[in-house]
């Protein structure tokens, strides 16, 4: 992860585009770069183009690594807590198998 992250920082710093990375600038970058991965499917779920859904999931997940490095947060630590947080909302006796959210389960 450590050299993904090195990547794009020095993507960005060679273009000078770091001043337009706001974590707000980064949220709208993210809902619609996820959009974008969501209109892949968009006429028909079974056959898509899995070179573009790649092409646009790398573009979610470049701006959600880049939101990590605005917020001085590791992408690993929060990613483990907030699945240890899941954790304990889902279960495994109650959540296995079924989609029902959390509260009803």
């Amino acid at each position: 992860m450590k050299d993904l992250m090195y990547e794009i920082k020095q993507f960005n710093e060679e273009r000078d585009w770091d001043k337009f990375h706001s974590p707000e600038n980064l949220a709208k970058s993210i809902s619609i770069e996820a959009g974008e991965l969501l209109e892949c499917f968009q006429w028909d779920s079974e056959n898509y183009n899995k070179e573009e859904v790649c092409e646009e999931l790398a573009d979610v997940f470049t701006y959600c690594i880049q939101m990590a490095m605005k917020l001085g947060v590791s992408p690993e630590e929060i990613i483990m807590k907030k699945l240890e947080k899941t954790k304990k909302k889902y279960p495994v006796e109650k959540a296995k198998g079924v989609s029902t959210k959390y509260n009803k389960l």
